[in-house]
């Protein structure tokens, strides 16, 4: 069983994600994962099926291996109404540095872009299975 002290099915972000779907906002979020997948990657996916998805949001996932012919941003993004990027950093080990923010119409479609890409080939939250 997992405990997840002040990220359960209450906490504010599923709150905000129930509201935005409530409003007929889709929230979509791809995952790209190498394979064999690290703990902290299972993790996330048990996470995610117990809490992200019951809250509205739509999450696949897509193995690297089925992605090297994608032109990808080199960082992690959210893509925001069509019109903010965001961009996490993170350092080499994994931890988040800062954000970055571009409004530039060219780096929006690179994203969106590479965001539909991905979406097409990967696989549903409740298919995946971390390998």
């Amino acid at each position: 069983m997992l405990h997840l002290d002040g990220f359960g099915a209450g906490s504010a972000w599923f709150g905000l994600i129930r509201a935005a779907v409530a409003r007929g906002v889709a929230v979509r979020r791809a995952r790209l994962v190498s394979e064999p997948v690290t703990d902290y990657i299972r993790f996330e996916h048990a996470v995610s099926g117990l809490h992200n998805v019951p809250a509205g949001e739509q999450i696949r996932w897509l193995s690297r291996r089925c992605a090297s012919d994608l032109a990808l941003p080199g960082n992690d993004f959210w893509v925001f109404d069509n019109r903010l990027v965001r961009f996490h950093h993170f350092s080499g080990d994994g931890q988040p540095l800062d954000d970055e923010f571009s409004e530039d119409p060219w780096v929006i479609s690179l994203c969106l872009g590479a965001f539909e890409a991905v979406w097409s080939r990967a696989v549903d939250q409740a298919e995946f299975e971390p390998r």
